[in-house]
């Protein structure tokens, strides 16, 4: 198989020729059509995590070990199953839930492998993932069905949709009136107002740097849009008619941790998605007198996914903005979104496509 791999951080993805996997036990072959480039994908590829005055969380405090095709928003074909997989046959087209735990554990059993605090064998992180033709995945339970949906938009759904899906679930009931404040108008801020518009929700107030990615913010649903410079906890305040309680931090930076925490009003809660990083210093009287909540995030489980599909294929979930570029361009998409000029997804297109 052919992969584009990070094979030293930083530098430009290459192109290596590696054993194609046989499927043993319950594994299953994926031949790749489609995978989306997540912003996930960028810290890997830099080497790190800012962690503010903690100093830098790297690839090896994390267990990843180079070289690497990364990639975990996938979709594509069975291409060959081990002797002991169930419920899968070659030719299937599938979309891969690829955040995979050790499978033994009390999350793991109970669908929260996301959530594993032992091996987590996420694909495109800590097992070669879609930037390849293949990819090998260690059961069929971890597969869903495409069921005709657009195998490009479905894709982003592994990461994307599931980590909006699961944040808004965080927020608990929300009456449909209520504005759900979004920092960040990229990929996962426009999966968000999707999100939310498919639950029901009819206020939307999203916040971005960008006045293009506020437009498109708006052709996707939201009904009020901040831009984020000046004074920006009262732009928020104001747009939501009062002090917010409900926000979602699709960046997760110091400074919009900070806005997004002054926003808030008496019994708010801050679901915080974003790896941007840096840090965020709490006043803790407040925490109490307001009866704040700060809850983080880490992507979605498998029942998120398959809810996700669900809403889709309903036809509930109004797609991503989503262009294609083919897998050798891996590494120039990667550029492009570190520089900040990718709106929606791109998702890349293998030759099996």
């Amino acid at each position: 198989m052919r992969a584009w791999a990070v094979v030293e951080t930083g530098k430009p993805l290459q192109a290596l020729d590696l054993p194609t996997p046989e499927p043993k036990g319950s594994e299953v072959l994926i031949e790749v059509t489609h995978c989306g480039v997540c912003h996930s994908d960028l810290h890997i590829w830099e080497g790190g995590y800012d962690l503010g005055s903690r100093g830098t969380l790297s690839l090896k405090d994390r267990g990843v070990v180079l070289p690497l095709a990364m990639g975990h928003e996938i979709a594509g074909r069975v291409a060959a199953v081990g002797p002991e997989a169930v419920g899968v046959a070659v030719g299937e087209e599938k979309v891969v839930f690829p955040w995979i735990g050790c499978g033994k554990c009390e999350r793991c059993a109970s669908g929260e492998d996301n959530m594993c605090p032992n091996a987590a064998r996420t694909l495109g992180i800590y097992r070669n993932g879609g930037y390849a033709t293949h990819v090998l995945v260690p059961d069929a339970r971890y597969l869903v069905p495409l069921d005709g949906l657009d195998p490009a938009v479905a894709a982003t759904y592994a990461c994307s949709g599931i980590t909006v899906h699961s944040a808004i679930r965080k927020l608990g009931p929300i009456p449909p009136e209520r504005p759900v404040v979004l920092v960040g108008a990229g990929g996962l801020g426009l999966n968000a107002i999707h999100m939310l518009r498919a639950l029901g929700h009819r206020r939307i107030v999203s916040v971005d740097v960008s006045p293009a990615k506020l437009e498109a913010a708006k052709a996707a649903g939201a009904t009020d849009t901040v831009l984020a410079e000046g004074e920006v906890t009262k732009a928020i305040v104001d747009a939501c008619g009062g002090p917010a309680l409900a926000v979602i931090d699709l960046v997760n930076g110091s400074a919009t941790a900070r806005f997004a925490f002054d926003a808030l009003g008496k019994g708010g809660t801050l679901v915080q998605v974003g790896l941007f990083g840096g840090e965020m210093t709490v006043p803790l009287p407040l925490m109490a007198i307001r009866a704040l909540t700060l809850q983080g995030s880490y992507v979605g489980s498998l029942d998120d996914l398959k809810a996700v599909m669900g809403l889709a294929r309903e036809g509930k979930l109004a797609a991503l903005p989503v262009t294609t570029e083919p897998m050798s361009e891996a590494d120039a998409v990667l550029r492009r979104l570190r520089d900040g000029k990718v709106t929606g997804r791109v998702v890349l297109r293998a030759e099996a496509a």
